[in-house]
């Protein structure tokens, strides 16, 4: 079924755990996520990055769409990372749960001016809004952030910010970083309490790739509801194709494919088990849950 963002956060943050959401690029990622959910009575969110919607346009958003609703579990449909109006409006009119208006870049008034008109503009197709303050080092998707550059979140900060923008959830900064880890994680855990006991929208953590399980579940305790993970997802399908194509067996395209699914499916699943989203399907699938999803169709 497809669900609605706000409801999947919600009630996960209300049952102190959190929702997967995975990053896709092609089929191939959409059904390893999905028949992940699925095996393990998890919801899970698709998120298309703005790479990967440069590259397949709304024919993926479709996709996710569709697959969504096909799905015997709640998926939401979720832009990542936008710091493009012009995308965020293309994924709001293609019926997109939710965005990310990103302006982590800028200047902190520049980013708040940028996030309050995303949101509005977003709140008026029913969607709901993730926005960042602070800036997360690593890579993703080709865009490189220095270490030095990389400012955590400050929490007086964020509570004027979430006030002025009315976003629906708040992605922090407290060490975590996009692609892999150089060295050892180290989150700053005392920073997201503080976070945490100064503002009551759901909390978003990017970069779970590579975090220890102790990390996850004491970053849930203290009020994240969603992670994001990319980096891991991605290598299992490379890794997989790879090993396919030097074994030179000649196997077919839609063999490899299917071996490439099986190896993301694995990795998703093991996240799902972290996250504390395994067997809790069924609390997504309430009357405020169809409602939710109900009122999301009729606005488009």
């Amino acid at each position: 079924m497809l669900a609605s963002t706000q409801e999947l956060l919600q009630t996960a943050r209300q049952n102190i755990y959190a929702i997967g959401a995975f990053n896709i690029y092609n089929l191939e990622g959409v059904k390893a996520v999905v028949s992940a959910a699925e095996a393990n009575r998890s919801a899970a969110m698709l998120q298309i990055h703005p790479s990967a919607l440069k590259y397949g346009r709304s024919a993926l958003v479709a996709m996710c769409l569709e697959a969504a609703r096909a799905a015997t579990v709640p998926i939401a449909v979720h832009l990542d990372h936008s710091t493009n109006a012009s995308d965020i409006r293309q994924a709001l009119t293609a019926g997109m749960n939710s965005i990310m208006a990103d302006g982590s870049h800028l200047s902190y008034a520049e980013n708040m001016g940028f996030t309050r008109e995303m949101t509005r503009l977003a709140h008026k197709s029913g969607a709901i809004v993730e926005a960042e303050i602070g800036r997360i080092s690593g890579t993703e998707d080709g865009l490189t952030i220095a270490e030095k550059e990389a400012k955590m979140t400050d929490p007086a900060q964020a509570v004027e910010f979430v006030r002025t923008t009315r976003v629906d959830a708040l992605a922090v900064t407290i060490g975590n970083v996009h692609g892999e880890y150089k060295s050892p994680p180290r989150l700053d855990f005392d920073r997201l309490a503080r976070i945490r006991r100064l503002i009551d929208i759901p909390l978003v953590l990017h970069g779970a790739s590579g975090l220890p399980a102790w990390m996850i579940s004491r970053s849930i305790q203290l009020g994240v509801c969603k992670f994001n993970v990319n980096t891991e997802v991605r290598q299992a399908y490379m890794r997989s194709l790879k090993s396919e194509v030097c074994a030179g067996n000649g196997s077919d395209l839609l063999d490899m494919a299917g071996v490439a699914i099986a190896a993301m499916q694995e990795v998703i699943a093991e996240k799902l088990h972290l996250f504390g989203s395994v067997g809790k399907a069924h609390l997504h699938e309430t009357p405020y849950a169809r409602i939710l999803a109900g009122l999301k169709r009729f606005s488009h």
